[in-house]
């Protein structure tokens, strides 16, 4: 049985619209390990939305976008990928030593409007939107829309090429190496919007295991003229830093602008 695509594009649609807060989804990518060793190793990398952080129980994230940069910047195959119900899944071998930027990017635009007093939903790109929007739509809410979410992996020394922005949407600029992290101690991260400092962004840090602990104690922060933030990790584990920006400000199209970005670092005992 065929299942229809109208209500994948409903809950995308959903997503992308939503601010970053406590109450809502996350979306997260989570990998198997993110420092290794050895002559041949491997990461497996599952990738998913929920509401608590690395728990499966809401959607999986879709792999179209997923894209992986080894320790030259050059593009790495990924390998068995999987979509199931709660979750998607890959497998990312790292034949070279260095770090990996492990990113499932998006853009494109959005629009929510009514019909015959059917509300309707589209989603495509700027090519596409001349035709999408049909004669006698009506209440036309139209969003162009940058997301992204990333992890980070080494295999031996840290390295820092794969780390490099693209200068498009929302990013983190790693001034502390991701996979060079340990309790107690300071880590710093500049975010970039379309490549300047993202400054007075507000940042929220999330250690993962929300389900099994009263609290969220998720840290909020605000970005610095230069768009940084200074984390000192609480404890050890997997932890989840999320911002998003709009711009109400409307372009030639007629669409105010979105953009999320959420990665997940781990963070090594003393």
């Amino acid at each position: 049985m065929t299942r229809s695509p109208l209500p994948i594009v409903a809950s995308i649609l959903a997503f992308l619209l939503t601010p970053l807060t406590a109450e809502a989804h996350r979306v997260w990518l989570l990998p198997s390990s993110t420092v290794l060793s050895g002559q041949d190793p491997w990461v497996t990398v599952d990738a998913a939305v929920s509401n608590d952080l690395f728990v499966f129980e809401h959607r999986p994230m879709r792999l179209d976008s997923l894209a992986v940069l080894g320790p030259k910047g050059e593009p790495i195959a990924v390998q068995n990928q999987a979509t199931g119900q709660f979750r998607s899944t890959f497998d990312v071998q790292l034949k070279a030593r260095g770090t990996y930027k492990i990113a499932i990017a998006g853009s494109g635009y959005s629009a929510r409007y009514k019909l015959k007093g059917e509300t309707r939903r589209w989603r495509g790109t700027k090519a596409e939107l001349g035709a999408a929007i049909p004669s006698g739509a009506e209440n036309v809410t139209l969003a162009k829309f940058h997301n992204r979410t990333e992890v980070f992996v080494t295999s031996g020394a840290p390295t820092p090429n794969a780390l490099k922005p693209t200068g498009r949407g929302l990013e983190m600029k790693p001034i502390t190496h991701p996979n060079d992290l340990f309790a107690g101690e300071p880590a710093v991260f500049q975010f970039l919007n379309d490549g300047k400092p993202a400054a007075g962004l507000d940042v929220e840090v999330v250690p993962g295991g929300i389900r099994y602990r009263n609290q969220l104690k998720a840290m909020k922060m605000t970005t610095d003229a230069e768009g940084r933030i200074t984390v000192t990790w609480t404890e050890a584990g997997m932890y989840w830093i999320g911002a998003s920006v709009r711009d109400d400000t409307r372009d030639a199209d007629g669409a105010v602008s979105r953009s999320r970005y959420s990665v997940t670092l781990e963070v090594l005992p003393q």
